[in-house]
């Protein structure tokens, strides 16, 4: 049995999630993958991924297991792909953000305000990858491309420290970090029903930027 605290050990299953994950797929023909992975998203959300089971999720669309392994092999798969389209998403602003011919500050707004977007879009997705806590392969994928989007907005932030426009004196990890912080802040009270997703990119970016208190 291999030891689960051991980090050569939780590598492995990484490694061995990616061939995995890597291997050509049977095809999928029968229900919508769209609506089976939005059941199981919000069961993640709602009980957690490891107290979800592909029973539970059958059972919410009103299907049997059986079908569910006609569109994945399994619930690793299923939160795979979700936090990818969180993942997925984020990695793309990022991309965008860094070929804009702009000043440091500006593409670090940008992509506050975008990341602001993506989450008012995505919201169950964002919400399950914050949950994430590197108890599967799956979830130590995860979280080593957070911390490399994490690394990225670091450099974002000493970039704009290099310019001028950000006070060299404020720690950049940390400065990153407060910024996201606001950001995924956002999943515990925002609903999409709501709307007005660019208003609040807006009023974020604002206030991370400007701050609150009104200019003499």
């Amino acid at each position: 049995m291999t030891d689960e605290t051991d980090p050569a050990a939780r590598a492995e299953r990484v490694v061995d999630y990616l061939e995995e994950r890597n291997r050509p797929k049977r095809g999928r023909p029968g229900h919508d993958l769209g609506a089976v992975l939005a059941a199981a998203v919000r069961l993640f959300n709602e009980r957690g991924y490891e107290a979800t089971s592909m029973d539970d999720v059958a059972k919410r669309l009103g299907i049997t297991k059986s079908s569910l392994y006609h569109h994945v092999t399994g619930k690793q798969e299923l939160l795979r792909i979700a936090v990818d389209q969180a993942l997925d998403g984020l990695h793309d602003a990022m991309d965008e953000v860094e070929a804009l011919q702009v000043s440091a500050i500006e593409r670090l707004e940008t992509l506050i305000r975008r990341s602001v977007l993506l989450l008012a879009e995505r919201l169950e997705y964002v919400t399950l990858l914050l949950r994430v806590r590197g108890n599967t392969a799956v979830e130590l994928e995860a979280l080593l491309r957070r911390r490399i989007f994490d690394a990225k907005v670091t450099e974002l932030v000493k970039q704009a420290q290099a310019e001028g426009a950000i006070r060299p004196d404020v720690d950049a990890a940390t400065a990153a970090r407060l910024l996201f912080g606001m950001v995924n802040s956002l999943i515990e009270w925002y609903s999409p029903r709501r709307g007005g997703a660019a208003e609040l990119a807006d009023a974020v970016t604002t206030i991370a930027f400007d701050g609150l208190r009104t200019r003499q």
